[in-house]
């Protein structure tokens, strides 16, 4: 998705790294209700490759950080979609409300978990990037959940 997302989205880029339209944010949501803790490690994994060797190469502290908040947002949602909506593993009790809510939670955890890094290491003007970051994640998880969804319409049903 990163791929994609540069390929279609890059002239949307607010600031490196923060763009109007960030499909990746619908595949760290995908992979954490799809596989829980893999999938978040699977996210903490790829996720610090992309951010070493491509936004941020040579900076290890950036690129781990921004790692750490993309994959841990994600999950800390998924856990609290656990706790709160009792989300079965097969996700079979997965409504379309609550997928909803799910992606409004990841749009503003990883935007969140970012903006506390930067807060902490003293960048200013921080409500405008958190606020195109928050967009940008959502409408990306949006266009990720519904292709997902086309794309499963489009697959025969089950006998």
């Amino acid at each position: 998705m990163m791929v994609v997302n540069e390929l279609f989205f890059r002239r949307t880029e607010f600031l490196q790294g923060i763009g109007w339209i960030y499909l990746p944010a619908g595949t760290r949501l995908l992979c954490t209700l799809m596989f829980g803790e893999a999938g978040a490690l699977g996210l903490l994994i790829s996720g610090w490759v992309a951010c070493y060797w491509y936004y941020f190469p040579g900076d290890v502290l950036r690129a781990t950080s921004g790692t750490i908040a993309g994959a841990l947002g994600p999950y800390l949602i998924y856990l609290l979609a656990q706790s709160r909506f009792g989300l079965r593993s097969s996700l079979s009790n997965l409504t379309p409300r609550k997928l909803l809510i799910c992606a409004l939670g990841c749009s503003v955890a990883s935007p969140l978990l970012h903006h506390l890094w930067f807060a902490i290491h003293g960048e200013a003007n921080l409500l405008p990037g958190f606020l195109v970051m928050f967009i940008g994640d959502l409408v990306g998880t949006l266009i990720v959940l519904y292709t997902a969804k086309w794309l499963l319409s489009r697959l025969p049903r089950p006998a």
